[in-house]
């Protein structure tokens, strides 16, 4: 039997359990007719949705590929999305050049049918034994141009949702929400306007709809399908794009309810807005993923940053629920309660990954929590139902700032355990110092600096900020094993450079924003100013809040070659800069790029690197495990784009 007829005898027998209706375990969503559905529950070799599960433990409980095999592993399969620039004659807006970003998709898999979202927002099932197109569908994103995000082109996946004997696939494309049928990808005309709804129909203020965007998935809970949006970090103008949380239902697209993440009169928070700034400023928005406890039907969520990211003279004040992990009762939309990591954000230390559930055990104490990797390279941990931090965290002052017009919050959250995951602060000692001669000039390309701690504030000559904008933690978010209470994160480390000056008034409403004309990384011919390693993967026992280990993650050759280190010793791993996080097994196995070109397995107890695999092209992606019905387990990772090939390379055993 051909692979195709395979598929259609698979779909077919699908069917027929969903109409006997006691068979479930056969069919994607068997439910009766108007019953009440959901997101899949994960089977063994399932992985649902972006985290792997509601819980986003991004932990599979296979173990066909363990320590004493994965050596072993090969790639199985490889597709390849086809996307290319669009130039010339044939671009979609006239005068604009479009192409794809980074391939950045963590791919769902439900017996045995993978989903993957593309850079250019297309959604394609495939056979995940195989890696044969079922079916595919192009939302025609591109046709309305690059999108103003400062990543171009990506998207990290997909949500499904089964009921009613039916499979559901919701895509957020820019300012679309599409519901396709999970058997032919072609849209369900009874969701919506034929098959999608517009999100900015009905927000705080008219929104132009080429300034929203999307790159997380939305999720599904219960019978809602539930999504925040994101906005590019450079607008800066009144009435911006506004961060708030949608919830939708699954059948009909009707808007169930709406929370708004800049509160208005009347709205709990709406004081931390001083001098009515809340009527005009924009982001706080939730672009992050987002999990779920089904159980207690709660969402949990990170929220961004207000605009603008490095000034907020215009937004004196808090600024909730900016840069909050928020709880959110997923029925109604109503907050539970909210913790503030950063008041009145000038960092862009934003919430960036999707927290995740698990259970520990605290000094006697059972606590069902709740866990969030900062930018700020703290982990954050709660009691889920009440929000009390399982550690203390206390209030610390910060130093001032000298930008005119700014006031930056007195105190801000110092987590006092577990310790930092991410070096925290910058001084003249954590400069380079490969050579004496590196040292000196890293020395005087700073000189005019200031260096200081965490929460050291943007200022006029600019401020080495550690960690820098891009974490400490970021997107890829921790990964956590149910089982033993231990997490998982990922951390890059290097400092950025904040220097503010007053703003072009062409460019940004506001009085001041980062100097466009400095340079928010600084390297000393192409050498980072900071000593490695420059990215690690660090084991948390979540019981205890002790580190078990910290090991560096990936490398960098271009370092490794350059004529300036040659014959320096240099560490047997540099570490990589990124933001992709990690992904687990049963087996014993953590699987990561963290950001680079190679793929690792790393030994979830000591942190031994097992296994390396060189992709060709940057893994700028969160990788994912799943097995198939012929009991063969598999490890995805998307790969390319941004000038390579975009390409899912799939790894098994032989």
């Amino acid at each position: 039997m051909s692979p195709r007829a395979s598929r259609e005898r698979r779909w077919g027998v699908a069917a027929a359990c969903a109409a006997a209706v006691f068979a479930a375990a056969c069919a994607p969503g068997s439910e009766r007719a108007g019953a009440p559905g959901g997101a899949p529950e994960p089977g063994p070799g399932d992985w649902v949705g972006y985290g792997r599960d509601a819980a986003g433990t991004k932990f599979v409980p296979l173990a066909d590929i363990d320590r004493s095999n994965v050596a072993r592993l090969r790639l199985a399969w490889a597709w390849d999305t086809g996307e290319r620039p669009i130039t010339g004659p044939t671009r979609p807006v006239r005068g604009q050049d479009v192409q794809p970003g980074n391939f950045e998709v963590t791919p769902v898999v439900i017996r045995d049918t993978m989903y993957v979202s593309t850079p250019y927002n297309r959604v394609v099932a495939l056979d995940a034994g195989t890696g044969e197109e079922i079916w595919t569908y192009d939302p025609r994103t591109v046709e309305w141009g690059q999108p103003p995000n400062g990543t171009g082109f990506v998207h990290r996946g997909v949500a499904v949702w089964e009921g009613d004997g039916a499979r559901r696939i919701f895509l957020n494309t820019r300012w679309r929400l599409i519901a396709l049928d999970g058997r032919t990808g072609l849209p369900i005309e009874s969701f919506g306007h034929r098959g999608e709804i517009d999100l900015t129909e009905r927000l705080l203020w008219p929104t132009n709809r080429l300034h929203y965007t999307q790159t997380s998935p939305p999720l599904v809970v219960g019978d809602l399908v539930i999504l925040g949006n994101g906005v590019w970090d450079g607008f800066v103008y009144p009435n911006d794009p506004p961060g708030n949380l949608q919830a939708f239902d699954v059948r009909t697209g009707e808007r169930v309810w709406n929370l708004n993440l800049i509160p208005q009169e009347g709205e709990p928070g709406n004081e931390t807005w001083e001098d009515e700034s809340w009527r005009t400023t924009g982001h706080t928005n939730a672009w992050a993923p987002m999990i779920a406890d089904e159980d207690r039907g709660l969402l949990y969520l990170g929220v961004g940053t207000p605009s603008n990211d490095y000034y907020g003279g215009h937004r004196l004040g808090d600024n909730l629920f900016a840069e909050a992990l928020l709880c959110v009762d997923a029925r109604t939309g109503r907050i539970v309660w909210h913790f503030q990591t950063v008041r009145h954000g000038l960092w862009d230390f934003d919430l960036p990954g999707a927290p995740a559930l698990m259970s520990i055990t605290v000094d006697g104490r059972d606590i069902d929590a709740v866990v969030i990797a900062g930018k700020t390279g703290f982990i954050y941990a709660f009691d889920r139902e009440t929000g009390e931090p399982v550690w203390p965290i206390e209030e610390r002052p910060v130093g001032e700032t000298n930008v005119p017009g700014e006031r930056i919050a007195p105190t801000q959250p110092f987590p006092t355990w577990p310790p930092p995951f991410a070096r925290q602060g910058f001084t003249v000692d954590d400069l380079v110092d490969f050579t004496p001669e590196i040292r000196a000039a890293a020395v005087e390309l700073t000189r005019d600096y200031r260096f200081g701690p965490l929460f050291d504030a943007p200022t006029l000559e600019g401020t080495l900020s550690m960690p820098g904008i891009i974490g400490g933690g970021n997107w890829g978010g921790v990964a956590v094993d149910p089982r033993t209470g231990v997490l998982f994160v990922k951390s890059t480390e290097e400092p950025s450079l904040l220097k503010v000056a007053e703003a072009d008034p062409e460019r940004v409403v506001a009085d001041y924003a980062i100097d466009p004309n400095s340079q928010r990384t600084l390297r000393v011919d192409g050498i980072p100013i900071s000593k490695p390693p420059y990215g690690t993967l660090t084991a948390i026992d979540m019981n205890t809040g002790e580190h078990l280990w910290q090991v560096p993650v990936g490398d960098r050759p271009n370092l490794r070659s350059h004529p300036a280190l040659a014959g320096v010793a240099l560490p047997g791993r540099l570490g990589v800069t990124g933001a992709p996080g990690p992904a687990l097994t049963a087996g014993g196995l953590v699987f990561l790029t963290g950001g680079g070109d190679v793929l690792y397995a790393h030994d979830a107890d000591t942190g031994e690197e097992l296994w390396s695999h060189s992709l060709g092209a940057n893994g700028y992606a969160n990788p994912m495990s799943y097995g198939t019905s012929d009991g063969r387990q598999f490890v995805a990772i998307a790969t390319g784009g941004r000038g390579d090939p975009a390409r899912l390379q799939v790894f098994a055993l032989p």
